[in-house]
């Protein structure tokens, strides 16, 4: 992390979505994330992001591929 940020690639949690994503970039005090799935990104504030352990990367991106799945075609 620098500066208190996470670095690109870092794989976090965003408590506040209850979310898991890769760390695309830095956009002023955002944290742009996107899922690990692919998709659309996300800001978060850096004070709700957490690093994650690896089985929690993996639950996440089990949960965005679901929530993916179950949206209408």
């Amino acid at each position: 992390m620098t500066a208190g940020l996470p670095a690109k690639g870092e794989i976090v949690r965003d408590r506040l979505r209850d979310r898991v994503g890769r760390v695309m970039d830095h956009e002023g005090e955002c944290v742009q994330l996107r899922p690990l799935g692919g998709g659309v990104e996300w800001d978060a504030d850096p004070a709700d992001i957490e690093p994650v352990t690896v089985s929690a990367a993996l639950s996440g991106h089990v949960a965005e591929l679901n929530r993916q799945s179950t949206r209408p075609a």
